[in-house]
């Protein structure tokens, strides 16, 4: 076991999203994965049926004690909910000098909101300086950026707008566009790279854009260049959908403890 992720997210009752993914990704990977919950969401695979917010002086508790004790080499953000919440969570990590991943959460992939429209000028304000990568999804891209990304030259653009507002690198996810291929878009001071991936037609993609996340954290964690913890977290997350079980009547879970054959990831 190598490299200390500190997830801060929600808890997703049924186990293939929030803070259930984060775990098994991060251990998936060989890390070790310490959490913060940030709220309780009663949910299964066809939705989110209530959340129950964390008092913010007891999950800036679980941030500090994990941080004086265990440590931590990276740290990963899923869901924050509100504003309130992103300043706790942003006061609790300020100076820890720690590469951040995070993954704006805004909609469940069931529909549900899991963050206060308020709440996206504090996020872009607040926790966007603060971190190594984001991670968007179009929807929540076109949120961040106030523009409408519809094919690859608007995922390029829409890159580049979001890394004017603080943050060094940004992984656009491109999943919600339609096409036999899914490309991603990676943005950093050097410049962009495309990745792509055949479309693996299934309904079971719940906690895709989680698993991801905490899969690259769990690289920077262990030491790995940006590029090379991408790219071992995308393989991962297609064998993963691959090796999905079937559970669940809507969105169902992936299958976190796949390993990914090293021969075809030196190849990517």
């Amino acid at each position: 076991m190598k490299g200390r992720v500190l997830i801060v997210a929600g808890s997703d009752s049924g186990g293939g999203a929030g803070i259930q993914a984060d775990i098994k990704a991060v251990t998936a990977m060989g890390a070790y994965a310490a959490t913060a919950v940030t709220a309780l969401t009663a949910q299964d695979t066809e939705g989110v049926r209530a959340v129950h917010p964390v008092p913010l002086d007891f999950l800036q508790l679980q941030i500090r004690m994990s941080l004086e004790d265990i440590g931590a080499d990276c740290i990963k953000t899923g869901m924050l909910a509100d504003a309130p919440t992103i300043d706790a969570v942003c006061d609790a990590l300020a100076g820890t000098g720690l590469p951040l991943v995070a993954d704006p959460v805004m909609v469940a992939k069931g529909g549900a909101r899991l963050l206060d429209p308020a709440a996206v000028e504090t996020l872009k304000r607040r926790l966007m300086p603060l971190a190594a990568l984001l991670t968007p999804n179009l929807p929540e891209a076109e949120v961040l950026s106030g523009m409408e990304i519809r094919d690859l030259a608007t995922m390029h653009h829409a890159a580049e707008v979001l890394m004017t507002l603080g943050v060094p690198a940004v992984l656009l996810k491109g999943g919600h566009l339609e096409g036999p291929v899914v490309t991603d878009v990676l943005a950093t001071e050097d410049g962009l790279e495309v990745f792509e991936s055949p479309r693996i037609e299934t309904r079971h993609t719940h906690g895709t854009g989680c698993t991801l996340a905490s899969a690259i954290a769990a690289g920077l964690a262990q030491g790995m260049g940006l590029r090379d913890a991408v790219v071992r977290a995308r393989a991962y997350v297609v064998a993963a959908i691959r090796a999905a079980p079937g559970y669940g009547r809507g969105h169902g879970p992936l299958d976190h403890g796949v390993t990914v054959d090293p021969a075809r990831l030196a190849a990517l």
